[in-house]
């Protein structure tokens, strides 16, 4: 498989964030105006945490609160797993799946170089198997 660096290069190249201090709600709009499952939770330039859907899912909407008055840092994770532009994408695959997360920010020296998702990690393997049927087909075909 890949490195996660060629996945980053099919991305644009915004780092989708917001700082802790945004209400839940706010996070809620830019996910829903980015189109997007998590944003990386950033404040002086530095990675704090990472904020999902599911998060407030189980944080805030399970359990009653407001949207309006938590704050990302309530309810962000905050011990986040990375990985770097080196790690392989079957590598990515068996942490996400080991560790039940759908996000894993790449990061290089302290900065943040982006953010994959499953769902990039499953594009990926979609597109080698459907490369990998064609070149078989196209030899049992020659």
């Amino acid at each position: 498989m890949k490195p996660v660096s060629e996945l980053l290069t099919q991305h644009d190249s915004m780092l989708y964030q917001i700082a802790p201090t945004a209400s839940v709600f706010d996070a809620l709009q830019l996910l829903a105006e980015l189109e997007v499952g998590a944003l990386l939770v950033m404040e002086d330039g530095k990675l704090q945490g990472v904020v999902s859907e599911r998060d407030y899912t189980r944080k805030v909407a399970l359990q009653g609160r407001n949207s309006k008055e938590t704050t990302v840092a309530d309810i962000m994770t905050r011990d986040v797993i990375t990985v770097t532009p080196q790690t392989g994408t079957r590598d990515c695959m068996s942490l996400m799946s080991h560790k039940r997360i759908r996000h894993l920010p790449v990061m290089e020296s302290g900065k943040v170089l982006g953010l994959i998702s499953i769902r990039d990690i499953m594009d990926d393997i979609i597109a080698v198997n459907e490369q990998t049927i064609s070149q078989l087909t196209s030899y049992i075909n020659s």
